[in-house]
């Protein structure tokens, strides 16, 4: 009884599987020429990245390349010349242009811009409505059937800069002159002709005698009225009136 009481109890429940593990097979060992092989398409491979990296040389860099070689030759003049060649490219390497970058000059006005001289007095009253001026002046750039569309005014030295959505040309800059020349309480002097932003450059004139030949002392003014009559300043606005001063105390001769 008690035999077929176990025998139904392990009838009643399965018995487990058991799962045999299996280690995946070792790869075989690549042989020799196998090795060779995937070393060469290896060195292929660098040597075609470094040869499409890299960019030919200048007319000056070639000259001095050849005369770098020619000085090796003369040093050495017995080794061979693929020995002189791997001197030189050891010596001088040769640039790797990956990770260059571009040089920029240094940041300045944007040409996106009309700068227009003006007085103390018209430049309050054209930033005190700034936005109707802003609006007045795009619905004269509309009825000219131009593109360009003033943003928002500024104030800057001298005057006042008003940002553009293009750089504006002549027709745009004239526009804009009429108009603030129109406005109550401009005088004919107190609006000068707008303009692009330019570049400043220092600019140093000597030579010219300290006492006029009618006795009067050399001034800043005399120099403005003498440039506004030669042509070859009539592209330049000065920033700022010049300054005369003597070379020394007892010296005749200015510095302007």
């Amino acid at each position: 009884m008690q035999t077929r009481n176990r025998t139904a109890e392990n009838n009643a429940y399965p018995k487990k599987a058991t799962i045999k593990k299996t280690l995946p097979p070792i790869p075989p060992c690549p042989s020799k020429e196998q090795m060779e092989n995937s070393k060469k398409r290896q060195e292929a491979r660098s040597t075609k990245d470094k040869s499409s990296s890299y960019s030919p040389m200048s007319y000056a860099q070639a000259t001095n390349a050849a005369a770098s070689i020619l000085k090796i030759k003369e040093t050495f003049p017995a080794l061979p010349n693929k020995k002189i060649l791997e001197i030189h490219d050891a010596a001088f390497p040769k640039p790797d242009n990956k990770g260059r970058r571009i040089q920029h000059t240094t940041k300045g006005l944007s040409r996106k811009q009309a700068i227009i001289p003006t007085s103390d007095n018209i430049k309050d009253i054209i930033m005190g409505e700034a936005n109707a001026h802003i609006f007045q002046i795009n619905m004269l750039l509309k009825s000219i059937k131009s593109s360009t569309r003033a943003k928002f005014i500024c104030p800057c030295p001298g005057g006042i800069a008003i940002n553009m959505n293009s750089v504006p040309n002549t027709s745009d800059l004239n526009t804009i002159e009429r108009y603030l020349k129109s406005i109550n309480g401009a005088g004919n002097n107190d609006v000068l002709a707008s303009r692009l932003p330019q570049s400043k450059s220092y600019l140093k004139i000597t030579g010219i005698p300290y006492i006029q030949p009618n006795g009067n002392k050399l001034t800043g003014d005399d120099i403005t009225t003498t440039m506004k009559q030669l042509k070859l300043f009539e592209p330049v606005n000065l920033a700022v009136k010049p300054r005369v001063i003597k070379a020394s105390p007892k010296s005749n001769i200015a510095i302007i």
